[in-house]
């Protein structure tokens, strides 16, 4: 374009032939007699081609009449609202396009996009990262989520490994963090090896802390990167450039797979991960536009290789918690009671909890493992953590308790032992026990004895009843005695001699 004022300077300014003109700028004769003709058609003489730009020249010379199209022209302001979905894409749309015209010409499409984006705006530059082999494996969550007919959505993960851009997609009820670590898991299984490094953005159902600097994962995320031999690296907080692989998979997944399922129906999320199988294989076999291959034959040649073996073991989602044995040699964990080691009672420790087992931590060194109960309120112990006679420490006894209990009253005394002898081992009535007593520093002794007395009368054992007594002010309220009825004299009362 920048040629074509040189052209005609040569020619109407200067008068040089249209032969001279091509071999002083290096370009065809033909050329240049286009231009010329153009022109001179257009009634342009050089002084007001000097003053034009060469954008205003061009348009000038070459801004004739479009003519007619015989070829088929799409709807474009319905294919704008289309664009405006999530995920939606110009390829999608012009093989619906083609779909519907078999019969009929349509434009390629490239000349498709031109037609749409003649005003397209330039992209955004950004940082091109190179990644190692069997390095990184990017995961996130895609936006858009799948409909099921119940009301609830599918939410889609997403993950993809770094050299290869190999993808994976699998829909999960939510995002919790058991659904991150379950989708993960199964995402190594798809790929058959562990990468080094698991890289998600900052989501709370992972990342304890999202430090600039220092992110720190919660305890069940480090164990599962333990479990894999891995490591998880958290991407700077809104910072989607350190995970461009994650954000350009979702972005694959949802033009090339979620818009494909846009118009189905799925009663489960199983049916949706049903769904996605074919077409992540269509996905990854997809070839690549600008390089060779695709990503899966770059995934075998390249990372396939790389990645680590897979543990024997299947990974199996574990919660932390820290809690303190009680002086009846039991923790608690999800309102159930489980027991450790006398000699531990007093000290911090943490439980580990998985699906069918709970063990119990102590510096890092198990000290008792049990099978979890579901039974809210209930014990589970192993005789070998009680201390012989039942004695859960050298301080504590039931005969110390019930002494305890008989120094506030002979019905606390009474209350107590009926609930040491209420439990299998007096141990799991300790806690009752002390929760109790203790109620005579809020309430007084002596109130506290009249209320164990009602307890008694009641027949219950439970220190949450004497607790709602005292609290209702029950135990406050004199009991009224009503004398016997006798009937007053009357003359018309018949006497004991009418009878005989």
């Amino acid at each position: 374009m920048r040629q074509i004022k040189d052209v005609l300077r040569l020619n109407l300014q200067l008068h040089h032939s249209q032969r001279h003109i091509a071999a002083s700028l290096g370009i065809s004769k033909g050329v240049v007699a286009k231009y010329i003709k153009l022109a001179s058609d257009g009634g342009l003489y050089w002084p007001q081609i000097e003053a034009m730009s060469e954008t205003d020249l061009h348009n000038r010379l070459l801004g004739s009449v479009a003519r007619a199209s015989s070829f088929v022209a799409p709807d474009f302001a319905q294919m704008h609202q289309e664009l405006r979905r999530k995920g939606m894409t110009l390829m999608l749309l012009w093989q619906e396009h083609s779909e519907c015209h078999p019969d009929q010409a349509i434009h390629s499409y490239s000349q498709f996009c031109e037609n749409y984006r003649r005003y397209a705006k330039t992209l955004k530059r950004s940082m091109r990262q190179v990644h190692r082999a069997g390095e990184k494996l990017f995961i996130d969550y895609a936006g858009p989520t799948v409909a099921l007919v119940d009301g609830d959505r599918a939410h889609i993960f997403v993950s993809a490994l770094g050299a290869s851009g190999y993808t994976f997609a699998y829909a999960t009820p939510r995002e919790t963090m058991a659904d991150w670590l379950g989708a993960t898991a199964q995402a190594l299984r798809f790929y058959g090896g562990c990468t080094e490094l698991i890289v998600p953005d900052n989501p709370k159902a992972l990342i304890a802390n999202p430090d600039r600097y220092e992110p720190r994962a919660n305890d069940t995320v480090l164990e599962f990167a333990k479990h894999y031999s891995t490591f998880v690296l958290p991407a700077r907080p809104r910072r989607p450039q350190d995970k461009a692989k994650a954000e350009s998979a979702v972005q694959v997944v949802e033009r090339w797979i979620l818009m494909r399922l846009r118009k189905h129906r799925f009663e489960t999320v199983d049916e949706v991960n049903e769904a996605i199988v074919p077409l992540l294989h269509q996905l990854n076999n997809k070839p690549f536009q600008k390089l060779p291959g695709s990503r899966a034959s770059v995934f075998a040649q390249i990372d396939a290789p790389a990645l680590k073996a897979l543990p024997l073991q299947a990974w199996e989602l574990a919660v932390f918690k820290t809690v303190k044995a009680h002086i009846d040699s039991h923790v608690e964990f999800d309102e159930h009671y489980y027991s450790v080691p006398h000699t531990l009672i007093g000290q911090s420790m943490e439980v580990r909890a998985t699906q069918r087992c709970v063990e119990v931590l102590h510096r890092g060194q198990r000290v008792a493992s049990h099978a979890r109960s579901a039974h809210k309120g209930k014990f589970t112990t192993l005789p070998e953590h009680l201390p012989e006679g039942y004695r859960a420490h050298l301080q504590w006894s039931p005969e110390r308790l019930i002494h305890w209990g008989q120094d506030i009253g002979a019905a606390t005394g009474s209350l107590v032992r009926r609930m040491l002898e209420a439990r299998k081992h007096p141990e799991h009535a300790y806690r009752a026990c002390l929760a109790l007593l203790s109620l005579a520093k809020r309430y007084s002794k002596a109130r506290l004895e009249v209320a164990c007395l009602i307890a008694l009368e009641l027949g219950t054992t439970k220190a949450s009843h004497v607790r709602e007594i005292l609290v209702n002010g029950r135990d406050l309220v004199k009991p009224v005695t009503t004398p016997d009825w006798v009937s007053p004299a009357h003359a018309n009362v018949r006497g004991a001699a009418y009878y005989q």
